[in-house]
């Protein structure tokens, strides 16, 4: 018995699938090139064009931060005040850092040096830390301060008295300052500013021992001599 032969499958038509197969795996390919490469644009972007030199030579240059001074006076209450000014006198936008304000109070220091390190830890306390500072800086933070009183306070003279020949040297003395600090700056895009008494006792030593008065010590802030 003779089995009739399984239908043959048209050359041409397995020639086509073949061909469409082999174009669906280039497109597929070119699809995936394509994303992992992501767009391609063929504009360039144009170079920035170079600054004349016209324009370099005119351009303003910042000006550097004008540190502030302490008045020099012979006069012992004067230099007080001017002394304790000065402390509570800084701003944040300057481009200052506390320890150039620092160096503006230790330059009417102790000329001999001896008081010069204590000092700076005495101002240590006065002034904002680093950290603070940066933190400060950020709301544009000032201050100074306004003097109510300055007096030689009492305890003074009976640390004169007590005092051993020589041991405090002449035309050193002793003045309590009494005031308010006084802040402003910006939170939140407004300005704010805020109020605090303080008090504090400054030591200096003015004539004869030198023609000017220099500052010595400085007592805890709000802890002064009576």
């Amino acid at each position: 018995m003779k089995t009739s032969p399984s239908p043959s499958f048209p050359r041409g038509r397995l020639i086509a699938l073949i061909a469409a197969g082999l174009v669906l795996l280039i497109l597929a390919g070119v699809g995936i090139y394509g994303l992992i490469l992501g767009p391609r644009t063929t504009n360039t972007p144009a170079p920035e064009p170079a600054p004349s030199p016209s324009h370099t030579l005119t351009t303003p240059r910042p000006s550097s931060p004008r540190l502030p001074v302490v008045p020099r006076s012979a006069d012992p209450e004067t230099f007080a005040r001017n002394v304790a000014e000065a402390i509570f006198a800084w701003d944040t936008t300057s481009g200052l850092m506390p320890l150039d304000y620092t160096a503006v109070i230790l330059n009417v220091g102790d000329p001999s040096g001896t008081e010069q390190a204590g000092l700076a830890s005495d101002l240590a306390s006065y002034l904002p830390t680093r950290e603070a500072w940066i933190e400060l800086r950020k709301h544009e933070t000032r201050q100074h301060m306004t003097i109510d009183r300055a007096v030689i306070p009492e305890a003074w003279a009976d640390a004169v008295a007590q005092a051993q020949p020589g041991q405090i040297a002449s035309g050193t003395t002793a003045f309590t300052i009494e005031g308010t600090r006084h802040r402003d700056g910006l939170w939140n895009g407004e300005p704010v500013t805020s109020e605090h008494s303080v008090s504090f006792t400054v030591f200096i030593v003015c004539a004869p021992a030198y023609p000017t008065c220099h500052l010595l010590r400085l007592s805890q802030l709000d802890n002064p001599l009576r």
